[in-house]
């Protein structure tokens, strides 16, 4: 397009005119293919170009595609909320809908916090999350993420809410190793709770499996049993960020589902409206409405859109075509293939320094030097240039920040659609492969890398 008015992501980059999809795939308007390595962001679970998609948001738009939730309920809106019921852990019965993963986490907040001013203890307004974690642009949102990059320009407005540090074995904030660490990032929430006041408390919320801020992190066995334990014993909700993970992505219908573990609150987003519409959700357990209930009978929070019958209907349809196609288990399956697929790569290539990730939510950290770890200078932005290199030969993956510090460090999450079969996770594969070949030839010409220790 020769002249754009529209606000792109980087302003002054060039950016190929999107044209259609079809499953895994995007063309742009020159008919160039693209394998869609990321699900755009880690959102179109079902895959592109699903044509009973577009029948149900026809059929819905000839019905009503707005209604406002303060005069009206609607079909769509209350049919998702029981299917959503269906799928979630424990007593986490009930739906509040809004338009974004943002939106969600900070209604989350929002309920949190109300849930303790109904039950008479007001002073319980923290909520406490860790470093290198990313639960949305908003506010509210950014004050509970630990993404220094993006917490950066608003710090002034921002609450301190950061307070204990990531699970992040590949580079363990307390140099030790696990299991003989003995959870020693998980019992630090019970010092952080010890040194700001549990009165002071009203939650602590954190990604089932840390996407953006830390490039697919898996916890290591039994710390959310212990983080939950935490809680519970000082008296502060858990709230999971299931924006990303969510929805089948991790190969369980919640990330959170692969501990044995049931939170207070599960934020929503991405996933569950698969690309097709703007959806999320923050879903509450009885135990955190009942309070609400008996006391102000409403919860302090809600946008224009919250609850629209467009997207509800649509967000139904995704959750049912996951289930008719079984999409879940095919997460499972073809995410241990993917993982298994760039460890392989991780044996080729010294740049390499950790594949990790859960189903189909899979991070590659990139490292100068394999032996001790040594991340890339921020000025040779190794993730941008394996980003822009895979795109221009037709494979998309999406960025995230890595390294001790949240800052100087590279990785890049691989996740495709649910849909992806194993011939096509081979082709993505082989392109991830041709694109590191690449770069790191490269950055060895130019001394940034090396392969010895």
């Amino acid at each position: 397009m020769k002249e754009s008015y529209l606000v792109k992501p980087f302003l002054n980059d060039d950016y190929p005119l999107a044209a259609y999809g079809k499953g895994i795939y995007l063309y742009d308007s020159e008919g160039k293919e693209y394998i869609d390595g990321s699900s755009g962001a880690v959102t179109a679970g079902i895959g592109h170009g699903v044509l009973e998609m577009a029948q149900v948001m026809k059929e819905q738009a000839e019905k009503v595609s707005f209604v406002y939730r303060s005069q009206f309920t609607n079909e769509p809106a209350e049919k998702l909320a029981a299917k959503l019921k269906e799928w979630a852990p424990g007593d986490l019965n009930w739906s509040f809908f809004v338009n974004s993963g943002s939106e969600a986490t900070e209604t989350a907040l929002k309920v949190a916090i109300q849930y303790w001013q109904e039950k008479g203890k007001g002073t319980k307004t923290k909520v406490l999350s860790r470093w290198m974690s990313y639960h949305g642009i908003t506010l509210g949102a950014l004050s509970m993420s630990g993404h220094i990059g993006r917490r950066e320009r608003f710090t002034p407005l921002l609450e301190d809410f950061p307070a204990v540090e990531p699970p992040y074995c590949y580079r363990c904030p307390f140099n030790r190793t696990y299991p003989d660490c003995g959870l020693h990032c998980a019992m630090e929430l019970e010092t952080a709770i010890r040194r700001i006041g549990a009165d002071q408390i009203a939650a602590f919320i954190a990604e089932p499996v840390i996407g953006a801020a830390g490039g697919a992190i898996v916890p290591p066995d039994g710390y959310y049993e212990a983080v939950s334990e935490i809680c519970k014993r000082h008296d502060i909700l858990f709230i999971a960020d299931e924006v990303m993970s969510g929805i089948g992505r991790c190969g369980s219908r919640f990330a959170i589902d692969h501990w044995n573990v049931t939170p207070d609150i599960i934020a929503l987003g991405k996933g569950l409206g698969a690309g097709y519409a703007p959806i999320a959700a923050t879903m509450i357990s009885d135990k955190v409405m009942e309070p609400i209930f008996k006391g102000s009978g409403l919860i302090m929070s809600g946008h224009t859109y919250s609850a629209n019958p467009q997207s509800a209907a649509v967000a139904l349809h995704v959750l049912e075509y996951i289930e008719t196609h079984n999409l879940v288990e095919q997460a499972k399956l073809t995410g241990v293939y993917l993982k298994q697929s760039l460890r392989q790569l991780q044996q080729k290539y010294p740049m390499i320094g950790d594949v990790r990730g859960r189903g189909m939510l899979t991070g590659v950290e990139f490292v100068s030097n394999i032996f001790n770890k040594l991340p890339f200078a921020g000025e040779v932005h190794v993730a941008r240039t394996i980003i822009d290199r895979a795109m221009k030969k037709g494979l998309l993956v999406y960025p995230a920040s890595a390294g001790t510090d949240g800052v100087h460090g590279d990785a890049v999450i691989i996740a495709p659609p649910l849909i992806t079969k194993r011939e096509e996770v081979d082709k993505l594969v082989a392109v991830f492969d041709q694109t590191v070949k690449e770069v790191q030839d490269e950055l060895q010409i130019r001394g940034f890398f090396s392969s010895v220790g």
